[in-house]
């Protein structure tokens, strides 16, 4: 199975932790506070994915504290989108940043392998590892 193929399947994996977290946190906040905490809690899940099942990689404090740093982009680009949707498109808050999330997938796979294996082959493991 190839790297963009398991990225995809951590993808919806991620999206359905994501909008689950989104659907609950809108009940309490803000479309954009409740993206805003989904899309936090949703890295933490997709940093451990993308490392071990999309790229054979040991998660590591070093890759864990770059990683957001890569997901910023699609944070952007989600947001951004979801706001012009619902405001200047009238689309419902509730799906904007669905299908902004959508959109985003190719830029982040780039971005995702790039931080995560950092030019070196997948199955680099000489970093410790996180410890819990």
């Amino acid at each position: 199975m190839t790297s963009l193929l398991r990225f995809a399947l951590v993808g919806v994996a991620n999206t359905l932790v994501y909008y689950l977290l989104y659907r609950v946190f809108l009940l309490a906040l803000p479309y954009v506070g409740a993206h805003l905490l989904a899309w936090a809690l949703a890295v933490v899940f997709s940093f451990f994915a993308n490392s071990r099942f999309t790229f054979g990689v040991r998660p590591t404090w070093r890759r864990f504290l770059a990683y957001p740093l890569t997901t910023l982009v699609n944070l952007g680009f989600t947001t951004v989108g979801a706001v012009l949707l619902v405001e200047a498109v009238d689309v419902d808050e509730r799906y904007a940043t669905l299908v902004m999330g959508i959109a985003a997938v190719p830029l982040t796979f780039l971005l995702t392998r790039f931080v995560l294996t950092s030019g070196r082959e997948p199955q680099q493991l000489s970093d410790p590892p996180v410890r819990g």
